[in-house]
């Protein structure tokens, strides 16, 4: 952990990410906070003792926090007596990426990169619906991540998910020239625009739930529902509207894997198909970039339950090439 040091007397303070959160009580009946407190070094337990809220205030999972106190050794390991702690706030200039996993580009540019190729659509309707939804809610995608806890559950996931599929698209529109790019490419941008409410996220960019509204309808549902309302304020076509519509409702493939309906052109088939690959993609990288040379990894849920080999002929740490 990256502590500054107070004192002689092994007092210290630092910024930290509170990545787990039990009230307990003591074996003489007073209430305490165990925590697990992390930055970009490492995590340390922590244990605020005698916790009364409206001394010390309320704290929850994925919140950036200032403490202070003493580190001692517990059973081999570091343990931090939390004596003073404070949510971090706007003036203490907190960059959240220093404490949480984050895409491997920042959101601007990310961001920056979708609404440039949208705004260059020959397809009037295309460009103006794409540019518009981006436009609206450009603030909550530069950090909002794709998942809760499968791929690309990272800040800026969402739009590092959505780019990776458009320079996926791209290279398809090379191979196949029939294939009508503009339409795939706008596919690719909204087809997990409402995961904007289907999650609830922490200013971290970490995902915390789902929302009612995500549990109730889902992002599908919701993505479609999305494209209606701006195609009808903003007078879109009809038949594009409802291509874009489709795209959302089939992306993910099949009705088991929660599809409304299975993809029923080409743009639609290709953007289930490229919405998997790179789902699967990132979540293999990160099993072996976490599994040792010549090993497998444990059984991965999201692949079947595969365990994945970890060759070690490739750098696993390189990041994607989307720029």
């Amino acid at each position: 952990m990256n502590f500054t040091p107070i004192d002689n007397n092994a007092l210290v303070e630092g910024f930290c990410l509170v990545k787990s959160l039990d009230k307990k009580t003591s074996s003489k009946g007073d209430t305490y906070l165990d925590f697990t407190l992390a930055d970009s070094d490492g995590e340390i337990n922590a244990k605020l003792w005698r916790y009364v809220p409206e001394v010390h205030g309320e704290y929850e999972i994925n919140q950036i926090v200032k403490v202070r106190g003493t580190v001692s050794q517990y059973n081999g390991s570091d343990q931090l007596r939390i004596e003073r702690i404070r949510p971090s706030l706007p003036e203490d200039n907190i960059n959240p990426e220093d404490f949480v996993k984050s895409a491997g580009f920042s959101g601007e540019e990310m961001y920056n990169e979708l609404y440039h190729l949208a705004d260059g659509f020959n397809d009037q309707n295309l460009k103006l619906i794409v540019t518009e939804i981006l436009k609206d809610n450009r603030l909550k995608l530069l950090y909002w991540p794709a998942a809760f806890k499968l791929h690309h559950a990272v800040r800026g996931g969402l739009l590092l998910h959505s780019l990776s599929i458009v320079r996926l698209a791209e290279g398809v529109c090379k191979i196949y020239p029939f294939v009508d790019r503009e339409l795939l490419i706008s596919g690719a941008i909204l087809h997990d625009i409402a995961k904007l409410c289907e999650f609830e996220v922490a200013d971290t960019g970490i995902a915390t739930g789902y929302s009612i509204e995500g549990n109730l309808l889902g992002h599908l549902a919701m993505g479609a529902m999305v494209i209606e309302k701006y195609a009808q304020k903003l007078g879109i076509d009809k038949k594009t509207a409802m291509l874009l519509e489709h795209m959302v409702l089939s992306h993910h493939g099949e009705p088991d894997f929660g599809a409304a309906v299975r993809p029923s052109f080409i743009e639609a088939e290709l953007l289930s198909e490229l919405d998997l690959m790179d789902s699967r993609i990132y979540e293999m990288r990160e099993a072996v970039q976490s599994t040792e040379a010549d090993s497998f990894s444990g059984k991965l849920w999201a692949m079947d339950n595969r365990k994945l080999y970890n060759h070690n002929r490739a750098e696993m740490d390189k990041e994607p090439n989307l720029f």
